[in-house]
């Protein structure tokens, strides 16, 4: 349950009307926003609703990404399982999937997940439509067999990993739900260029979304943003417009926050028109984020200086 009524969704779009003015450029239809919901506990997905519905009441396209990798872990301890997390040489942490993983990961964010949060959304008065990455060959691209990792201080190759590596999004079919008034609701696993449906990472899904539709993408998280001192969030970084910044911004990003700034830089790379990484659990979260909140990346971050002719 969402905790807001039909009525209380419709007055709250009264009262925002004036903050969604600041949310269309000038001359032109405004892009799609992606919003990815993370999959952590300490991430509620209520604010996330109440403001896709009103998004959405007001004309604006959007597509929601999500994640789940707390409910894969217990779900495998409940069954008896260790989930395994690997580290890479260049130090980002993430999940190693074996086979029987795979099979809990597929029932679980596909079936459980997704099916949950499209009820929450269609509960909010929104048309949502739940897809997996393998629905339509939304997202697809080669599998990996092996991955390099770090262990005990040696670079190792593990093999038998179960995830892929999104290169390619079915973006017209995305589009196409838009364009009848859908509210996409996306979720991994992708589908592997051997037909297989492997797992990939739900922030690089959703900067995948965002590039091929050249979206401004919302990254929602359990914190304001990406801080210059991790455990102090009052050094905010607000915006990364120039490469230097970015560097900058790469450089403060540590453990999960890794990730998201990686996943910026490949919607940007993609074509998305901004990205925004920002707190889940305020009262209005993605509109506060449209409208400034959290930290702004935009595509001049990754345009190198060339020489003027």
């Amino acid at each position: 349950m969402t905790g807001y009524t039909r009525e209380e969704l419709l007055a709250a779009h009264e009262q925002l009307v004036d903050n969604e003015a600041n949310l269309i450029a000038d001359g032109g239809k405004e892009p799609p926003v992606v919003v990815k919901i993370g999959g952590a506990k300490a991430v509620d997905p209520e604010g996330a609703v109440a403001d896709v519905a009103h998004l959405v009441a007001n004309g604006t396209d959007v597509v929601v990404v999500h994640g789940g990798s707390t409910a894969v872990d217990e779900t495998l301890e409940e069954l008896g399982e260790e989930p395994t997390y690997v580290e890479s040489p260049s130090g980002v942490t993430g999940r190693f999937t074996d086979e029987r993983t795979m099979e809990v990961f597929s029932m679980v964010m596909p079936g459980k997940l997704n099916t949950d949060l499209t009820a929450l959304f269609r509960e909010a008065g929104v048309d949502a439509l739940g897809l997996s990455g393998v629905d339509g060959g939304l997202l697809t691209g080669p599998r990996k067999s092996a991955v390099r990792v770090v262990e005990d201080g040696k670079k190792k190759i593990k093999r038998g990993d179960h995830s892929g590596k999104i290169t390619s999004v079915n973006a017209p079919l995305l589009e196409t739900l838009l364009d009848g008034g859908y509210t996409p609701i996306v979720t991994v696993p992708m589908l592997a260029d051997d037909g297989v449906p492997v797992n990939a990472d739900a922030d690089r899904a959703a900067a995948a979304v965002a590039g091929a539709l050249g979206a401004r993408l919302v990254v929602l998280t359990d914190v304001k943003g990406v801080y210059a001192d991790p455990d102090d969030e009052s050094t905010l970084i607000e915006t990364a417009d120039t490469p230097e910044e970015f560097e900058a911004l790469e450089a403060a990003a540590e453990g999960f926050m890794t990730k998201k700034v990686m996943a910026a830089k490949e919607a940007l790379d993609g074509g998305a028109a901004e990205v925004i990484v920002s707190d889940a659990n305020l009262n209005d979260p993605i509109v506060t984020a449209l409208n400034g909140g959290g930290t702004h990346v935009t595509p001049g971050a990754l345009v190198e200086a060339t020489e003027a002719e």
